[in-house]
């Protein structure tokens, strides 16, 4: 799954344990921009250094996984979690796709040469109609 969203707080890498590391982040998905939402994701164990090059306020393609689990606690009740761990960022990087755009789908402007023939006719009586 992938999201575009304004990156909003990255907080430090927890040492969860001997083995285990996790970093944390949020950002704010905005499909409505009169409702947004605040998202959290998880980077964890080598992803944690992923966040290492952002900033807040940037806006970031977040590629993620859903992830789900169940857990019993010690009362014997049965609990489910869910997490979306990230495993890919990058910048969104709106300067690239304005300029393809530019340069790839809008035709170029009509030049002096294309202008049709009976502007340039000498007779003011034709019309072109």
């Amino acid at each position: 799954m992938e999201l575009k969203a304004k990156l909003l707080e990255i907080f430090p890498t927890q040492q969860v344990s001997a083995s285990f590391k996790k970093r944390e982040f949020v950002v704010e998905f905005a499909e409505n921009p009169q409702y947004p939402e605040y998202v959290k994701f998880e980077a964890i164990q080598d992803k944690c250094d992923l966040l290492d090059s952002f900033k807040p306020n940037q806006t970031v393609n977040v590629s993620f996984n859903l992830k789900g689990r169940k857990w019993t606690d010690a009362q014997g009740q049965v609990k489910y979690f869910n997490s979306l761990q990230a495993w890919r960022i990058t910048p969104e990087s709106a300067g690239q796709s304005a300029a393809t755009q530019a340069s790839g789908n809008t035709p170029p402007p009509p030049s002096a040469n294309d202008e049709p023939d009976w502007l340039n006719s000498d007779s003011s009586d034709d019309l072109p109609f």
